[in-house]
């Protein structure tokens, strides 16, 4: 989750080096599964963007490919990136089980290798909000949609559930490298307006998802195996340490156990919708 250090003036910077360490990172676990219990944000912004037969879609930062799959299957023509090598071949096989025909590929969010105003539809769900320089992922985003063209973007919001889950988190990792931009600004209308509001014309949708109705240990389970970050920052270490970060881990889902004895956390969200300028 930590996200590579910018390069400065003056001396070389092991930004390429770090960035592929972040994409073995995200690649070390089955993230499909943590993809199923998201599956509310795919919808959402694929319903946004109502993907038509063949437009060119080009989903970002793709993950496992559940925008991609979702695009496809509305007879887009897509097209879908990630850092992860990893995750790319994962993408390729659910694609694959439906029949689908998707380009996928690896490629990093900042640069990404395709030609300007190329795609009719770009779109990125929690995925290029990772990228440590907002200012250049913007940039890459507007440079390859097509004057007329839409970007949908979902985010997670910082003030709300995953924002807390995050911090939780990230009290037990190194401190992220300084300039390195935090990827849930990416979550806040303001951040998003200043980094896309030239290039595109926007709106914004707020909504929610409610975490999975398991149990705290049940939560554990699933992250701790199968959500990169938690499972990278686990094997890091020493057993005194990890069992630390479970007490912190139950402790935060259960600050969501309602009276009913549930768990329910909100997972507020961020959809913006921007039509290319």
């Amino acid at each position: 989750m930590l996200p590579p250090e910018r390069a400065t003036e003056g001396g070389t910077v092991a930004f390429e080096e770090l960035k592929q360490k972040q994409g073995v990172m995200w690649g070390s676990a089955p993230f499909e599964r943590v993809a199923d219990h998201i599956a509310a944000l795919h919808d959402h912004v694929v319903r946004e963007l109502d993907p038509q037969p063949g437009e060119r879609w080009l989903d970002v930062g793709t993950g496992t490919g559940a925008v991609a799959v979702r695009a496809a299957r509305s007879g887009a023509e897509v097209t879908a990136s990630d850092l992860s090598p990893e995750l790319i071949e994962t993408a390729k096989r659910l694609a694959a089980e439906e029949g689908l025909k998707i380009q996928f590929g690896v490629a990093d969010a900042e640069q990404l290798p395709y030609e300007d105003a190329s795609f009719d539809v770009v779109s990125s769900a929690v995925g290029a909000m990772f990228a440590p320089d907002h200012e250049r992922t913007a940039g890459e985003l507007a440079r390859v949609t097509r004057p007329g063209g839409r970007l949908g973007l979902v985010t997670w919001d910082p003030d709300g559930a995953i924002g807390k889950f995050f911090r939780m988190i990230g009290r037990h990792q190194p401190p992220p490298p300084e300039g390195a931009g935090n990827p849930l600004d990416w979550g806040r209308e303001e951040h998003v307006s200043s980094l896309l509001g030239e290039a595109f014309e926007l709106r914004f949708v707020h909504d929610a998802d409610p975490w999975p109705d398991f149990t705290p240990e049940e939560h554990w389970e699933l992250m701790s195996t199968s959500f990169g970050p938690l499972k990278t920052l686990r094997s890091t270490l020493d057993e005194e340490r990890e069992e630390e970060v479970h007490r912190d881990f139950i402790a935060y889902f259960e600050s969501y156990r309602g009276e009913d004895g549930r768990i329910d956390g909100p997972r507020e969200y961020l959809v913006t919708i921007g039509t290319r300028r």
